[in-house]
């Protein structure tokens, strides 16, 4: 096994026996990013001999006894929305073209504590608006979707291209493209891991995380990242939750809740199959499979757009009126849209919200988590503007890509998406794990317990299936989504 393919536990393991070095790794990596890149289109950035000198601090650290712990060595991609210093943080974006860092994102500074190496900035749907990623290809087939808007973290992990990622994750954007590549995403709780220094999409919506290739990598990469931060949502009342340790295999006595409303409606055959198997294998572990009512549906994407709109809108409003040119037109309409949207309807969802999160309170006392499909579809082929389904309606990739990813942006909870198999045409399927506020150990316990019952997985991405253009162009970006209303 070349060092690119070992996931992140494997690799810390093999640096802390002394069976690899951070340079072997790190030269590994950056030399499967640079195959792959001139296909994918990944990384934003590549530096590469800031990297090589940072594992080789890396490995001259180790040799002298000051491990700092499972992340030491490890080289990592991070979404081109997070500063770090001295770097530019272009968000994709024509706008942000000068943009250079002044000083380290929250995330970014215990990343390198932690001994991380930073192999460059991954691609983003422009300032996280979207659900696509148009610069960026699908790691399993260059002529679809990568999904965002943290698509090039997620093809950087899939790919080989970086043992892990960071991502940002507003209404889905970890989730969604971790799912449409295969490999894991997290998003955590609102307010657990901080987000000063990062470029806001929605900033009561927007959220960090890791995309890795298994669930124990992202344990790992989460328990670098939490602690007390007075200066975040959800301040000091947070500790460090150790979140690397939990029971692996025997789910006896949890609780596991299966939505019969709103998360299996409007979903491709083989998604709605390769979930419900991996449900079953929860219960075959142990777990109790118990129906849920799904409340407050009707009002998800209306409560969603009706926050993010306004918000980004709010953000963007000085250079939108400055230089509207230098935005995509698909970012640009939705944020000319939010001018136009009243206060009171952003009031509304507001109050909508905190609704939808009193109720979810109430329906997780019943369970320990949810399990649902991520997406209701896998990968569409680049450029696709709509889905049909089989009942006759219509919908925008972007609103099926966010409709189930949406629910816990809203309502803040932790949510993880786990590969369960792939469809007929050999594109991978997410299952999608939600808890409780503050409940990423009992989240990451279920997702790693269903890994372990899996061969394959952290697998890459295959280099078979559909050929990879050797001189690919970016699909066209989309058209906007249509903005659902809220009414009182």
């Amino acid at each position: 096994m070349r060092p690119y393919e070992l996931t992140l536990a494997d690799a810390a393991a093999a640096i802390r026996a002394g069976e690899l070095s951070p340079v072997e790794l790190t030269d590994s990596v950056l030399e499967r990013a640079e195959a792959a890149e001139g296909r994918l289109h990944a990384f934003v950035s590549v530096r590469a001999d800031e990297a090589r000198a940072s594992a080789a601090r890396a490995a001259r650290e180790i040799a002298a006894g000051r491990t700092r712990g499972p992340l030491h060595g490890i080289p990592m991609g991070i979404k081109d929305v997070i500063d770090v210093k001295g770097q530019p943080t272009t968000a994709s974006s024509s706008v942000r073209a000068d943009h250079i860092a002044d000083a380290d994102s929250t995330v970014a500074t215990r990343l390198a504590d932690a001994g991380a190496v930073l192999l460059g900035k991954t691609h983003t749907h422009e300032f996280a608006y979207g659900l696509t990623t148009p610069q960026t290809r699908n790691a399993w087939d260059a002529d679809r979707v990568a999904g965002g808007s943290s698509g090039g973290s997620a093809v950087a992990v899939a790919a080989g291209g970086a043992t892990f990622a960071l991502g940002t994750d507003t209404g889905g954007s970890i989730r969604v493209p971790a799912a449409l590549n295969g490999v894991v995403g997290l998003k955590p709780t609102y307010g657990l891991v901080p987000s000063d220094g990062v470029t806001s999409l929605s900033w009561s919506l927007d959220h960090v995380g890791p995309v890795t290739r298994t669930v124990q990598d992202a344990a790992l990469v989460l328990a670098a990242l939490t602690g007390d931060d007075p200066r975040g949502p959800v301040g000091a009342t947070v500790p460090h939750q150790g979140h690397s340790s939990y029971h692996e295999g025997d789910l006896t006595g949890l609780r596991v809740g299966v939505p019969r409303n709103y998360y299996f409606d409007r979903v491709a055959p083989d998604v709605e199959s390769a979930v419900r198997d991996a449900i079953d294998r929860l219960r075959d572990l142990g777990a109790e499979l118990v129906d849920v009512e799904i409340p407050m549906t009707r009002y998800v994407q209306a409560v969603q757009w009706g926050l993010m709109v306004p918000e980004a809108t709010s953000y963007h409003e000085r250079t939108l009126r400055a230089t509207p040119e230098l935005y995509a037109p698909d970012v640009r309409v939705l944020l000319e849209a939010g001018e136009l949207l009243l206060a009171g309807d952003y009031l509304r969802a507001q109050r909508a919200r905190t609704l939808m999160r009193r109720a979810w309170t109430r329906m997780l006392e019943a369970v320990d988590v949810l399990a649902a499909p991520t997406v209701p579809l896998t990968a569409v082929p680049a450029g696709q503007q709509s889905v049909r389904w089989a009942d006759g309606s219509e919908e925008s990739v972007s609103d099926s890509y966010v409709r189930l990813s949406a629910p816990a942006n809203i309502t803040g909870s932790p949510a993880l998406t786990v590969p369960v198999g792939q469809d007929r045409a050999g594109l991978p399927v997410g299952m999608q794990l939600i808890g409780r506020p503050l409940g990423e150990r009992t989240v990451l316990r279920v997702g790693r317990a269903y890994e372990a019952t899996r061969a394959d997985a952290g697998r890459l991405a295959p280099d078979a299936g559909t050929p990879w253009a050797a001189e690919s162009t970016p699909p066209e970006a989309p058209r906007s989504p249509t903005l659902p209303t809220l009414r009182s």
